[in-house]
């Protein structure tokens, strides 16, 4: 019988509204035997050049936000990463670079006002990635 999923993305913002997704994320990972890879994206286009402070921050943010992930992981296998770019394609780019074959996505980000100048980044990467997407909903 042939894997449903070998190696799953879950994305994660670090914020509680990302909670469901990590928690299905994992549920389905446990369930299929797979590897995930916690991915946190420093959207690097709201960074000055020379804003060291913030990309520091942001850096700290997301090693929290992934430690997260892998301390929920209760057995499943997790790798950890904070990358740079625009987190739609930054997601794309790693799912393609990785052999990730899902990537499980929040749909809501860490604030109303965010999401509605900045666009929903669920959607964004539903459209960038070449493998399924699990978009879950906060509860």
């Amino acid at each position: 019988m042939q894997e449903l999923y070998k190696n799953i993305l879950i994305a994660t913002d670090g914020s509680e509204n990302n909670v469901a997704a990590i928690k299905e994320g994992l549920r389905v990972a446990q369930a299929c035997g797979a590897a995930v890879s916690a991915v946190y994206v420093i959207d690097d286009s709201v960074l000055g050049t020379e804003d060291t402070d913030a990309y520091e921050e942001l850096s700290a943010e997301g090693k929290k936000a992934v430690a997260r992930v892998k301390e929920m992981a209760g057995g499943v296998e997790v790798q950890t990463f904070v990358i740079e770019g625009k987190p739609s394609n930054a997601i794309a780019d790693f799912a393609a670079g990785h052999g990730i074959d899902l990537v499980v996505v929040g749909t809501k980000s860490k604030g109303t006002i965010e999401s509605l100048l900045l666009g929903s980044v669920a959607s964004s990467v539903i459209k960038a990635v070449a493998c399924p997407v699990l978009a879950v909903k906060n509860h």
